[in-house]
């Protein structure tokens, strides 16, 4: 995968640890391609099925954002992919909900891509049973 300069640029300048309000501060940011594998591996403790879809949705996101050029986007897709690793390295996964507030900040392409991903969940659910 080649990164543009601002997407490197834009990494050394995130590296630093980040710390949210009320939160214990975490890790570093994770380069794009070290974090992509991470999140592949983590998925190894999946079942088949939910392997399956995670790696074709993650697969597919970072493909979608390769070439992105906007920094603030940039850390922003590092930032919740890297959460997302804490929260299935932690197994939190399965408890885990989307907040209103999150859900208001979302897109309505974010919304319809959640829905289908919803969707698609539930259908390799009810046919993996």
């Amino acid at each position: 995968m080649q990164y543009s300069n601002i997407l490197k640029q834009t990494f050394k300048q995130t590296t630093r640890a980040r710390r949210p309000a009320g939160k214990t501060p975490h890790k570093p940011l994770l380069p794009p391609l070290q974090l992509y594998r991470c999140i592949l591996r983590e998925h190894r403790n999946l079942h088949p099925t939910q392997r399956e879809l995670g790696d074709q949705y993650v697969k597919n996101e970072f493909k979608l954002h390769k070439n992105t050029d906007n920094p603030l986007y940039i850390v922003g897709f590092l930032a919740s992919w890297q959460d997302y690793l804490h929260m299935i390295t932690r197994g939190e996964w399965e408890e885990g909900t989307l907040s209103t507030d999150l859900l208001d900040k979302m897109s309505p392409e974010q919304v319809t891509q959640l829905y289908e991903l919803m969707k698609e969940a539930e259908q390799l659910k009810s046919g993996g049973e």
